[in-house]
Order: structure tokens, then sequence, then C-alpha cells
């Protein structure tokens, strides 16, 4: 078992105070596990890798099911792994077997958010009220205390761009790990890049008008004016919809992705761009 303040070993005779007192304050979520149980040992380090993220906004107790036979029968586990979470002396929820990281997170974000999940709502909020340095500053909190979180890369990403900063942006997305956000994070990488681009001057001709007009596209982008940058690209597209093997069609995509479907203009431009493109 990996060492912590937040992790104990539970027995029958300590259940009662260890387990169902202390969750009247903190919740509790139980591991029920075996030595020779093989899946076990996959559920096991993540629940505890994740409970020393959680930084004591829940408790992990574990039981070995072959030492604390009565524990296992009057819980009714049938089968190992098995968790159940207790708040207030009652189990609130539970699964058996290995469940994959995100829906781990998921079952403990409604047991008890930790300060990575507060600090990522709140970043959420704020790219909605278009607050994206705001948004910034709670994300890198959201990474300060779990990093390598997948969402809070993808939020920071998103509230670099909004503020034109695309240097960073592009390091984040350009090493995404593979998660539920990578999809997302690979529809963004490329107007990283096309801002890159345009900051270094690269392969733009004033003289074509619809280079200068995409380029005035991304300047409006970097200045933080989205709707006026997809304006410009949507007249773009209809004079030449494959205009840089598509390009203006990927940077309007991503700029979509940037708004989030949240956000009210994001409904009116998707139709306006599947209009001119079909």
């Amino acid at each position: 078992m990996m060492a912590s303040d937040y992790i104990i070993d539970v027995t029958e005779a300590n259940f009662e105070y260890e387990v169902l007192a202390y969750s009247q304050q903190t919740p509790v979520v139980v591991d029920f596990w075996a030595e020779w149980c093989g899946p076990c040992k996959t559920l096991g380090p993540m629940l505890e890798r994740l409970a020393n993220e959680g930084q004591g906004s829940f408790r992990l107790a574990k039981v070995n099911v072959d030492e604390n036979i009565n524990l296992a029968t009057r819980f009714g586990v049938h089968s190992i792994p098995a968790v159940k979470a207790f708040r207030d002396g009652k189990i609130v929820a539970e699964f058996t077997g290995v469940q994959p990281e995100p829906r781990l997170r998921e079952f403990l974000r409604s047991i008890a958010p930790s300060p990575a999940d507060l600090a990522l709502e709140k970043g959420f909020s704020l790219l909605a009220l278009q607050d994206a340095r705001g948004a910034e500053q709670a994300f890198r909190q959201a990474l300060q205390a779990a990093p390598g979180n997948t969402p809070a890369l993808l939020g920071l990403s998103k509230s670099l761009l909004l503020q034109g900063r695309s240097e960073e942006a592009f390091l984040i997305l350009n090493r995404f790990p593979a998660s539920r956000e990578y999809t997302a994070a690979q529809t963004l990488l490329p107007l990283a890049k096309a801002l890159q681009q345009m900051e270094r001057g690269e392969d733009f001709s004033e003289e074509d008008v619809l280079d200068a007009a995409y380029f005035n596209a991304l300047r409006l982008v970097k200045r933080g004016n989205i709707e006026a940058a997809m304006d410009g690209l949507l007249d773009i597209l209809r004079e030449n919809k494959r205009y840089r093997d598509g390009q203006a069609r990927t940077i309007m995509v991503a700029l979509l992705e940037l708004l989030g479907d949240a956000n009210p203009i994001t409904r009116q431009y998707r139709n306006e761009l599947a209009s001119v493109l079909f």
C-alpha cells in the first residue's frame, strides 16, 4: 500500500471507528481486496493515487477480505475488487471490478470533490463567462493539485488561445496525452500552429485577397475578437471552400471548439459553416 495520511488499512477491530465514525466528517471509500486478486492489483494503485491527489477530500480504507471475512459478509461483498463509499455512516455509492480512471474520477467527484475538481469547475465557469485570464489561473491551480489532469490541460490551452498566447498552447496541445479530451485537443492544435505562423510572418501574401483576409482573421483571433474572425473565415470559404487545402475550414472548426457548445453563438456559426460547405 502507498504510504499516505489519506490511506489506511482497516480491520474488523477498527472498522466502526476508522470508517463509520470517520465518515461523519469526511467521506470514506472502502476498497475490499485480496492478495490473490489480479484486478485488485490494477484498481488499488489507481485508488491510492487518486486519494493522495484528493489531499484529504476523502479517506481510502483498504480491507483485506481474507483477513476480515466478517466485514466482507456484512457488506455483501461477493466478488472483488469491491468499492463502497461511506458518508454519515452509510453506503452512498459502490461498484465492483476494475474501472477506467475517468470513471473512477467521476465516482469520487460525486462523493467528495477534490481541490483539483473545484479549481477545474471554477476554470470552466470562468471560460463560459469569457474571463480567459481568470480561467487560466484556475486551470493552473487544478494542474498544481493534479499534474497531468487532461480536462485542466485542455481548459488551460483554451484560456491561452483566447488570450492570443499561442506558443504555450501549442506546446500543451502538441504533446497532449491520450484521453477523452484528446480529440478536442487535436481540433485546437491547427489553430495554435496557424497563430504561431502568423506571428512569425510565415507564408502569407498581402497581395492575395484571400491570404490577406485569412491573415486578418488570425490577427482578430489573437486580439480576442472571435466572432469577427469567424465572419472573415466564412467569407473566405464562400469564395473558396478548399482554401489552403481546407485550412480555413479547419481553423473555423477549431474556433467553434474554442468557444464550446455552451456559448450561445456556437450553434449559429456551426449552422452557417454547414450552409457554406454543404
